[in-house]
């Protein structure tokens, strides 16, 4: 009998444990996550953001996408590139014309462009060609003299002679569309 009942207590228990969070429980969690990142606490902040990502999806989608930014962010000046990669692409993907996220994932790509450059090659171009279209983005709604250097370098290391001609152009075209702000209130 005790054994029954140690046994229903501890499955009550797992349960209760176990529950599925709230939407509010979650949002309480980003907040402090929030302010763990806002008062400098990096592995605080990033130990909370790998709690959030299973529950990510109880978030409204502006939220979602100011903490996928914000944890890409985190990771990126964490020196975990390929972390912050994964969180750029999705504020990317889900926000297109938000050129900050397109630089922080411009510059990651370009960051591995660099390190296959001494190898030259496919590697190399395939690199610099998934870089350039976020670097264009960025440079398009927020010009910068270093990103613009660095975006015609490209074009010239791998010989894209009309890529460098037409880039104006395109650049042009791109800074009409720019968001600069993330609303998670939505």
């Amino acid at each position: 009998m005790l054994k029954k009942l140690l046994f229903t207590i501890s499955f009550v228990s797992a349960i209760y444990c176990c529950k599925a969070q709230t939407a509010e429980e979650v949002y309480n969690k980003y907040l402090d996550y929030n302010l763990a990142r806002m008062q400098g606490e990096t592995e605080k902040a990033l130990d909370l953001g790998a709690d959030l990502i299973p529950n990510i999806d109880k978030l409204k989608p502006g939220a979602r996408n100011n903490f996928y930014y914000s944890i890409a962010n985190l990771y990126e000046n964490n020196d975990q590139s390929v972390k912050a990669i994964e969180y750029y692409q999705k504020v990317v993907a889900a926000v297109p014309d938000y050129y900050v996220a397109q630089r922080g994932l411009g510059y990651q790509y370009a960051k591995q462009a660099e390190a296959l450059k001494a190898s030259g090659g496919a590697a190399y171009i395939a690199a610099v060609r998934k870089a350039l279209p976020h670097l264009e983005k960025a440079q398009a709604c927020d010009p910068d003299d270093d990103t613009l250097k660095l975006i015609k370098l490209y074009y010239n290391n791998i010989n894209d002679k009309t890529g460098l001609a037409t880039l104006n152009e395109r650049l042009k075209k791109l800074s009409k569309t720019c968001v600069d702000l993330l609303d998670d209130k939505n």
